[in-house]
């Protein structure tokens, strides 16, 4: 795992917290084809991800037109349906401006 690397700001940062249901069939290997494709998508510039009870991934943008590419994107279309009809009891998707950031490595 690794934080991703992003460009000086200002970029914007789509924030996905989901709970997940018990019935989680596809789930996985529908999450990897969408890392496989994000990756590719015009304006990704990475992200971060991580499950325990409550999921929360964070990818980071160049910009809210990219962002609106990627989410009607038609694969992700798909995993979005099934999101809703299938492996989430509940998500919230926020989407910010970063104006600032600063790091740490050791």
């Amino acid at each position: 795992m690794k934080i991703a690397t992003t460009p000086p700001p200002p970029y914007y940062a789509v924030i996905f917290t989901n709970l997940l249901r018990n019935d989680q069939e596809g789930y996985i290997e529908m999450a990897e084809l969408m890392e496989t494709l994000v990756i590719k998508q015009k304006g990704y510039l990475g992200h971060e991800s991580v499950r325990d009870c409550l999921g929360i991934t964070v990818s980071y943008w160049e910009s809210i037109d990219d962002i609106k590419a990627w989410k009607m994107q038609s694969e992700h279309l798909i995993a979005q349906k099934m999101g809703v009809e299938k492996w989430y009891s509940q998500f919230k998707t926020r989407i910010c401006k970063v104006e600032r950031d600063y790091e740490f490595c050791f």
